[in-house]
C-alpha cells in the first residue's frame, strides 16, 4: 500500500496505530421507479393538501415501484450502475451487503437475490436492518472487511420498497415515504484516505416510536394482525423529530471532532432525507451554510436506507463533489438507530 499523502485533517485510524488498508467509495449508483406520486395525487387518496405536506415536510413528490418490482430489482439496478462506473465485473465483487427494512421476503436475504441478478455468484451476501441508518452501518461494516484484507471489493446497497408497508389511510405517514435504491462500490484506492471515521448508535428503549409491529415472530400474520393493521409502518412524528435532530447532531459533532474538523472544512453535508425541518435544524446546529447542505427529498421523500445513497449519487452527478473533497453524512432511523461519517471523496 502506498503512503498516504499529507492532509489538512486528522486521520483517526492512523493516529491509533492503524496499519491496515484504507477504504474508499470507488463509485456510486442509484435507481428510482418511473411512477411519480405527487402531493396532488395524495389529495385524492387522503384528507391532505399540497400546502400541508410541503410546509411540514418539504416533500413535493415521491416514486412508487410497480407491483411486480421488488426491493431486489431496485437494488440490482442501482448496483449495476455503480459497477459500470467503477469498471468492475461481477466476479470482482467479494461481498454484497444490502441494507433494507422491506426485503423481498423474510428469507433468503435480499442481498442474495441482488447477488444473483447482477451475476456476482462468487460473492458472500447478507442483509442488515438498521432502517434509515442502514447505509452508514453498511459502509462501516464494509470498511472492516477491506481494512482487514478479508475482502478487496464490497458492494453496499440501500434499497427500499416502502410503498409496500405504508398505510395509505394514514395521512400522517403515507405522505412521507417513497421507493428507491442506491449502491456504492467500496475498495482500497492508493493514496486516498477514504472513509476517515464513522459513528454508529442505537437506543432500543425507544423502539416503539417507529415500527411495523406485524409480520415477525411476535405478531405473525393472522386474521387479527391484518384486521388490526399491524403490517403497516407506525410512527410518532413528534418523538421522531426530537430524537432525530439530537442524535444526528451529536454523532456528526463526534466524527468532526475525531478528525479535528469544523463544518467550514466540509464541502458537502448529506443528511438523511426525511423531513426539511429536520435537515434545516441539523444544519443550523452544526453551523453549516445552506449551500453546504444537500437536499433532494422534495423529489423522492424518505427512502429509508436508500436515502443518503441516492442523494450522494445525485450530488456527485451534479458536480457538487470532486475527488479529495470532504463530505459529512448523517442518518437516523427506527431502532432507534443513528450514525455519521466523514469521508474524503
Amino acid at each position: 500500500m502506498s503512503e498516504l499523502p499529507e492532509a489538512p485533517f486528522k486521520n483517526p485510524r492512523a493516529d491509533h496505530g492503524f496499519k491496515g488498508r484504507t477504504c474508499s467509495i470507488e463509485s456510486v449508483g442509484s435507481y428510482v421507479p418511473e411512477k411519480v406520486l405527487t402531493n396532488a395525487d395524495l389529495e385524492k387518496i387522503v384528507d391532505t393538501t399540497d400546502e400541508w405536506i410541503t410546509s411540514r415536510t418539504g416533500i413535493k413528490e415521491r416514486r412508487i415501484a410497480a407491483d411486480d418490482e421488488a426491493t431486489s430489482d431496485l437494488g440490482a439496478k442501482a448496483s449495476l450502475m455503480a459497477m459500470e462506473r467503477a469498471g468492475i465485473s461481477p466476479d470482482e465483487i467479494d461481498l454484497v451487503i444490502c441494507a433494507t427494512i422491506t426485503p423481498d421476503m423474510p428469507f433468503p436475504s435480499t442481498a442474495c437475490l441482488i447477488q444473483e441478478k447482477i451475476g456476482a455468484h462468487g460473492a458472500a451476501a447478507f442483509d442488515l436492518e438498521a432502517a434509515c441508518s442502514g447505509f452508514i452501518y453498511g459502509i462501516e461494516i464494509a470498511q472492516q472487511f477491506i481494512m482487514s484484507r478479508t475482502y478487496n471489493c464490497v458492494l453496499v446497497v440501500g434499497a427500499e420498497k416502502l410503498s409496500s408497508i405504508i398505510d395509505w389511510k394514514d395521512r400522517n405517514t403515507c405522505v412521507l415515504f417513497g421507493d428507491g435504491a442506491g449502491a456504492v462500490i467500496m475498495r482500497n484506492r492508493d493514496g486516498a484516505h477514504g472513509l476517515l471515521t464513522a459513528k454508529m448508535g442505537a437506543d432500543g428503549r425507544k423502539a416503539n416510536i417507529l415500527s411495523m409491529p406485524g409480520g415477525g415472530s411476535l405478531n405473525p400474520a393472522s386474521t387479527d394482525s391484518i384486521n388490526s393493521r399491524l403490517h403497516y409502518l407506525r410512527m410518532d412524528g413528534k418523538e421522531v423529530y426530537k430524537n432525530a435532530v439530537t442524535a444526528m447532531c451529536r454523532s456528526a459533532k463526534e466524527v468532526l471532532k475525531r478528525c479535528e474538523l469544523s463544518a467550514e472544512d466540509i464541502k458537502l453535508v448529506i443528511p438523511h432525507q426525511a423531513n426539511k425541518r429536520i435537515i434545516d435544524a441539523v444544519g443550523d446546529r452544526l453551523g453549516a451554510k445552506p449551500e453546504q447542505v444537500y437536499m433532494n427529498l422534495q423529489k423522492y421523500g424518505n427512502t429509508s436506507a436508500a436515502s443518503v445513497a441516492i442523494a450522494l449519487d445525485e450530488a456527485v452527478s451534479e458536480g457538487h463533489i470532486q475527488r479529495g473533497d470532504l463530505i459529512l453524512i448523517m442518518v437516523f432511523g427506527a431502532g432507534l438507530t443513528w450514525g455519521a461519517a466523514v469521508i474524503e471523496w
